[in-house]
């Protein structure tokens, strides 16, 4: 049997002095407190205000470029059932010049290539990494972005691909030495070692209706907090990093197995 009113109201009435004693006790009276000092506020200072705007960029980041992938059909729209050891053999053969024959940069990386087929056997020599797939572009179905090494360098080429009319377009383009990627939201997050310790290098390319691509919308360096000796970061023009590729971090999307 539930106790009748008043004993349900002295309950109560003991419960909150019993709380307001604790609170006294503990010297809160929920007064705001002051946290100290602030520093003043100070707008921008303009430099060298008759500067000439420069009229073109220094330097090409390929942004908003796009490629459509010959020889690659999208069965159904349905770009989960595209081969992704097909796409990596359409940009070997679309680009000769970084991969095929003895002075080309990514040679390996056409070399092994055929690795990643074997019914039997050790395929741990495939430069192509597991594919992941989500909606990058926004438009309710999902997207491919694709790693692979660029062998014999350390270097990992980082990829995102849509379907547009039918067709397979690349729509991002990323190469460097790779500490690690993640998805998030619309945007594609690369992490890249640097030679001072404690920091890496983080881009991030975010996809952009208007150019119907991804652009890279942030190039930060970072403290990391590691106290570890750093790694020189790579560029296409000078390969040989010492950083091994990894597979993206959470949050995870599907992917194939």
């Amino acid at each position: 049997m539930p106790p009748s009113r008043p004993v349900r109201a002295a309950r109560t009435t003991a419960t909150v002095a019993l709380l307001l004693a604790t609170a006294v006790a503990c010297g809160d009276t929920g007064a705001l407190r002051g946290a100290g000092a602030t520093p003043t506020a100070t707008s921008p200072a303009r430099l060298w205000p008759n500067l000439s705007p420069a009229s073109s960029p220094a330097y090409d980041f390929d942004e908003a470029d796009t490629e459509t992938v010959k020889g690659i059909t999208v069965p159904g729209d349905d770009i989960h059932k595209v081969d992704p050891i097909a796409v990596v053999r359409a940009e070997i053969a679309a680009h000769p010049s970084d991969y095929e024959g003895s002075k080309a940069p990514y040679r390996g990386t056409a070399e092994r290539i055929g690795d990643c087929e074997k019914k039997d056997g050790d395929r741990s020599a495939c430069p192509v990494f597991k594919p992941y797939y989500r909606d990058l572009t926004g438009d309710g179905r999902d997207d491919l972005t694709l790693g692979f090494r660029l062998l014999p360098t350390k270097m990992t080429a980082v990829r995102v691909y849509t379907v547009e009319k039918h067709r397979l377009v690349q729509v991002m383009s990323n190469d460097d030495a790779v500490s690690g990627v993640e998805l998030a939201g619309r945007s594609v997050i690369i992490r890249s070692p640097s030679e001072l310790a404690g920091y890496e290098y983080r881009v991030q390319w975010t996809w952009d209706a208007d150019q119907k691509a991804m652009l890279l919308t942030h190039d930060e360096f970072l403290r990391t907090g590691s106290r570890k000796h750093g790694v020189r970061r790579v560029t296409p023009t000078s390969p040989g990093s010492l950083a091994s590729p990894s597979s993206p971090t959470s949050p995870v999307p599907s992917a194939t197995p």
